[in-house]
């Protein structure tokens, strides 16, 4: 295929370049690199951070470090995730793990939300992409760490433990740490990369096909700038350490519209619904899911009137 692909360059190498020099391909190009070349490195940093975690830190550690009361277990575990970088592609076979473990479910429910969202590199990143807003980088962990602690509250009161399936890894069980890394790694960096690529694709389609009318339509009004990007934080399923770039480039929103983007992708994505299906079970997930959704939206659209 790769073959194929470079003949067809060669053949139609004149055609190309006349369409590669248009303005808005440049434009779209120029894009789709600038999110990309800021974002990797986060990425790959979260991932291989996470890879380890799950790997060489023992499980039965959190069971022993999560306070014996569910709802006192549920903030402990929310702050857990400030210090604990990964991926939410990495959070949600943790959460399994800490179930299978014996950690109540509500206080892995709560990890799961706050690992991806409040930890350094997220932060790092977020103050990277935003340097002339260090407001955005306070609004979004207090927002994220607010929204897990509330669900997993909510999962407490409401919860039921037959709509849970006891998660199981079985590629990380029975071989060497070395070898459990490196299966880690390689399944992050292929599922989180991939979608990373796919959201740049996705931003640098939005800068340039959808007429700036259109998106200034939608930015003007403030209730429709906030329900557009906590819709397209679901669909793009961009990776947390690399969602901040694709925010910044969506300059024409507001800041709090931005932030509700932030706080809604590491919590409820297509990527995520359909790992947490996976994983925890379809019943589970497309219960937690919608909830998780709409406090999101709320709990970050408050933060921002408040802090940005």
């Amino acid at each position: 295929m790769l073959a194929a692909v470079l003949v067809l360059v060669v053949v139609f190498r004149e055609p190309l370049a006349n369409a590669l020099a248009a303005p808005r391909v440049q434009t779209w190009t120029t894009v789709f690199v600038s999110v990309l070349v800021q974002a990797v490195p986060f990425l790959v940093f979260g991932v291989l951070l996470s890879a380890a975690i799950a790997v060489f830190v023992p499980r039965a550690f959190w069971a022993r470090a999560l306070p014996r009361h569910p709802a006192l277990a549920v903030p402990v575990a929310s702050v857990a995730g400030v210090v604990l970088p990964g991926c939410e592609c990495g959070s949600v076979p943790i959460a399994g793990s800490l179930i299978r473990r014996g950690v109540t479910p509500a206080a892995a429910l709560a990890f799961l939300l706050a690992a991806p969202a409040v930890n350094p590199v997220v932060l790092t990143a977020t103050a990277v992409a935003f340097p002339g807003n260090p407001g955005m980088v306070l609004a979004r962990a207090l927002a994220s760490l607010a929204v897990a602690m509330i669900m997993g509250w909510l999962w407490l009161r409401l919860g039921r433990a037959d709509w849970l399936r006891l998660p199981r890894r079985p590629e990380l069980d029975g071989v060497g740490r070395g070898m459990a890394f490196w299966a880690a790694v390689r399944h992050d960096v292929v599922h989180a990369g991939g979608f990373l690529v796919v959201g740049a694709m996705a931003a640098a389609t939005i800068n340039v096909l959808v007429p700036e009318r259109w998106l200034q339509t939608l930015a003007d009004d403030p209730v429709l700038s906030v329900l557009a990007l906590a819709v397209l934080a679901v669909l793009l399923s961009i990776c947390s350490e690399a969602d901040a770039f694709v925010a910044a480039s969506l300059s024409q929103f507001s800041l709090t519209s931005r932030l509700v983007f932030l706080v809604v992708g590491p919590m409820v994505d297509l990527k995520l619904i359909s790992m947490q299906a996976g994983v925890l079970g379809r019943r589970f997930a497309f219960r937690f899911a919608p909830a998780t959704f709409v406090v999101a939206v709320g709990v970050a659209t408050l933060a921002g009137a408040v802090l940005l």
